[in-house]
């Protein structure tokens, strides 16, 4: 059994662009939705160039559009606008993520396409929230993880708020929108009722940081940043500790949990520091916290003696939670990622072999396959003639008027 089926017969609209959006329906793709991307007839999603315009589509665009169909509409014509309505006539979901106003200005909101199916789960991502003084506001994954707090909540202590590398605005806000979807589709199945799902980026960033909600309401203060730590500081050793080797990645992180004592005396025997076990300035979470440099010296003095794997597994074996800080290379190069079908081979006819992180969640055991992100407008004639049943006279009248390419 297999992944790519699960959603075989859902048919998605897609107009997003970038990440936020495309993160969302490449998900329900790789489970077997036909997405059916519109895109600007000239350039496309203004990701195929990300990185630079080049005669490919940039490997930025790969990532986010594997598994999808492509058609290229000329949304500025009126017969573009129209032809947009009949496929969402048939269609189970339409996604947006324009600029604020933008659909609506197109006369393809909400409303519109509600007129001619009732029944569509319409959605819309933007920055920021309906009713938010800052609603109007274009917005990107760094300027929600700013405004969401995450920023704040990110980086050394005492130092400046910092960007986290994960783009959770943008692909966090996809994940989030692509499980209310399913949600909105079971209950559409049941009953039959359309739905409006609206999600802000902001929005999304605060479902993320709960847990530094949770620091600021018992401390009456804002949740501090705290490094590789836990929000608060958590209970020392906690944290990245330097290995051998004195590369930029060569740490390891090792975590002893405030709710098992047993972790900071098992972690002693594997560094050979059975003298410490109940010492006074150590014996307790409390007392560590407040000897931390200490503790963060103890460690590090014997983690340097080790390479970051061999740190890993002599920490780890002593079922203490631990991990080497690996790097993409390092990722990449593992073959254990290919073999379990975690990171896959695209076989993209412009491009050729790309090999690419996948939908990691196992369907009898296996993750969905990867296939190709699609060229601009590769599918036009199979979508029209699939969802619209139009004969090829039709479509040729399209192309010829511009209304497609």
């Amino acid at each position: 059994m297999s992944g790519e089926n699960c959603l075989e017969g859902l048919k998605i609209l897609d107009l997003t662009q970038f990440e936020a959006g495309p993160s969302c329906t490449e998900a329900l793709a790789w489970m077997g939705a036909d997405v059916v991307k519109v895109e600007n007839p000239r350039d496309g999603d203004p990701g195929r160039s990300v990185a630079g315009k080049t005669t490919k589509d940039s490997l930025y665009f790969l990532q986010y559009n594997a598994n999808k169909r492509s058609i290229a509409i000329n949304l500025k014509h009126e017969r573009g606008r129209e032809l947009v309505k009949d496929l969402a006539r048939g269609a189970d979901v339409m996604i947006e993520n324009f600029a604020p106003g933008a659909i609506e200005r197109l006369g393809l909101g909400f409303e519109a396409i509600k007129a001619v199916n009732p029944a569509i789960i319409y959605c819309q991502v933007k920055g920021f929230g309906t009713g938010s003084p800052y609603e109007r506001n274009l917005a990107f994954d760094m300027i929600a993880q700013a405004c969401g707090g995450l920023m704040s909540i990110t980086g050394e202590e005492g130092g400046p708020p910092c960007k986290p590398g994960a783009t959770i605005g943008d692909t966090g806000t996809g994940m989030l929108m692509a499980a209310s979807i399913l949600g909105a589709y079971v209950r559409r199945l049941r009953t039959g009722q359309g739905e409006h799902l609206q999600l802000a980026m902001q929005d999304s960033i605060l479902h993320y940081i709960r847990n530094a909600f949770t620091y600021m309401e018992r401390t009456g203060k804002p949740a501090p940043r705290a490094g590789s730590k836990t929000v608060g500081g958590g209970n020392p050793p906690i944290g990245v500790y330097p290995c051998k080797g004195g590369g930029p990645n060569d740490f390891v992180y090792i975590y002893t949990s405030a709710a098992n004592p047993e972790h900071w005396t098992r972690l002693l025997k594997v560094m050979g520091r059975e003298d410490l076990i109940g010492d006074a300035r150590y014996a307790t979470p409390a007392a560590r916290t407040e000897h931390r440099s200490e503790v963060d010296a103890i460690v590090s003095a014997w983690t340097i003696q080790h390479e970051k794997v061999a740190a890993m597994e002599l920490v780890g074996s002593a079922t203490i939670p631990a991990g080497a800080v690996l790097d993409t290379m390092e990722l990449a190069s593992d073959p254990t990622f290919v073999e379990r079908g975690i990171r896959q081979t695209m076989d993209h006819p412009e491009i050729g072999d790309y090999v690419m992180s996948g939908w990691p969640v196992r369907f009898g055991g296996s993750p969905p396959a990867l296939k190709p992100a699609p060229l601009l407008g590769q599918h036009g004639e199979q979508v029209l003639s699939e969802w619209l049943r139009l004969d090829t006279a039709r479509i040729a009248d399209l192309r010829r008027n511009e209304v497609i390419a």
